[in-house]
């Protein structure tokens, strides 16, 4: 996908000084989004996508993938998230992707009928029913629609060997049906969804440049992994329908679109990353979004000749701690980390041939690895297109969440 679309950052870089915005600046190219957006639906093979809003955490950037055809509902992070989403931009289909403990959230979201009919509840054990019921028992609240989280990961060697995240416990067609039926037989609650997450298939980079090995052991795990979870994954859902009326079967992400839609079980696919096309997502086999985000920081000093210094840049992304976790300074190109200092907290040096071609005031353009952590950094999104003439201009600048006075974990 990257191939057909390049992006030309010293464009961006420019139609954002025309615009007079201070950095360090969230730029997205809106034709990149646009290519992303029909690439995923491409990959998916006519399953609905559900927008996974965490990869994004920009409103009006969910409502833009949500107004094309192929996607629908969206799932959310957090319980007070999945409220706002399903009040303010009248999102009627919310899944929450994890299960909440947060009281104050629950509260607020119980007292709202008419996003209590929107928002799905993730749960895997019966403490979270019980927390639900501390906060607002089922006779002074409306019934509230509730999801299992069934765990995808591939497990070997009687439970010693474990490949993909650690999320639920609920593994086995008989821990599924044993929680079912207790949601069933509670007051206030509905069962009506089930969802699993193939993290190694969907989250796990299988062309990795200079590891042919490991690329390989990589694909093999994960042509394993797909045809273990769609067989337990039908198991689960055939159990579940005799005791429930399901109404959503979500599995798989960005990674796995391909192969998660021949699941006949599900009906629909997360899909989030892909999106904005983090550079995590760039050593995938069988993919590649194109880099449609990227933040600019300023120079503001020249400490040696082949060396500069920029405002900011130590926005790291979460999981395992890595270099893959590390913004990816890409424009101008030539540019690479002070192995001493790496991405700083107010600053970041920088060496490289390019150096010596900046001033100070210049930018320097980086990707970030995941997708959405990055407008946690930031109040605001400048939108890039590009007029008839091939010229790219700033259309609109829009409030992440955090611009929007959302702060959720």
């Amino acid at each position: 996908m990257q191939g057909d679309y390049q992006p030309d950052w010293a464009a961006v870089d420019d139609a954002v000084r025309r615009a007079g915005l201070d950095s360090p600046v969230i730029a997205l190219d809106l034709d990149a989004l646009d290519a992303n957006i029909d690439d995923l639906r491409r990959r998916a093979n006519g399953v609905p996508i559900r927008v996974a809003s965490k990869s994004l955490r920009v409103r009006s950037m969910i409502d833009r993938v949500l107004d094309r055809d192929g996607f629908a509902g969206v799932l959310a992070y957090d319980a007070a998230e999945a409220h706002w989403l399903a009040t303010e931009s009248k999102i009627g289909d919310v899944l929450l992707g994890y299960p909440t403990c947060r009281r104050e959230a629950l509260a607020a979201l119980l007292a709202d009928e008419q996003a209590c009919s929107r928002v799905t509840l993730l749960v895997d054990d019966p403490g979270h029913l019980d927390i639900v019921d501390a906060v607002l028992p089922p006779a002074r609240r409306p019934t509230v629609r509730v999801a299992i989280d069934l765990d995808a990961s591939l497990r070997a060697a009687g439970g010693r060997l474990h490949l993909g995240v650690r999320r639920s416990p609920v593994h086995t067609v008989a821990q599924a049906t044993a929680l079912a039926r207790t949601i069933d037989s509670r007051d206030g609650f509905r069962l009506v969804g089930v969802m699993s997450y193939e993290a190694q298939v969907a989250g796990v980079a299988n062309d990795v440049d200079g590891k042919a090995a490991m690329n390989s052991a990589v694909r093999a795990m994960q042509a394993v992994s797909m045809r273990e979870i769609r067989h337990r994954r039908g198991a689960v859902v055939s159990a579940l329908r005799r005791i429930a009326d399901l109404e959503i079967v979500n599995a798989g992400g960005t990674g796995s679109l391909e192969e998660t839609s021949k699941d006949a079980s599900v009906t629909d696919i997360a899909a989030g990353s892909g999106l904005f096309g983090g550079h995590l997502f760039d050593n995938y086999r069988h993919f590649r979004p194109a880099p449609a985000m990227a933040f600019g920081l300023d120079v503001l000093r020249r400490p040696a000749d082949g060396m500069i210094t920029c405002g900011g840049g130590g926005w790291i992304a979460s999981g395992p701690p890595g270099l893959d976790r590390l913004p990816k300074p890409v424009w101008p190109e030539g540019l690479e980390y002070v192995g001493t200092e790496s991405a700083g907290e107010v600053q970041t040096p920088l060496s490289g041939d390019a150096a010596d071609g900046l001033s100070i005031g210049d930018r320097v353009w980086f990707r970030h690895t995941k997708s959405g952590e990055v407008c946690e950094r930031s109040e605001r999104v400048a939108l890039i297109q590009r007029d008839a003439g091939g010229d790219a201009h700033v259309v609109d600048v829009v409030p992440t969440y955090r611009g929007e006075g959302k702060c959720f974990l």
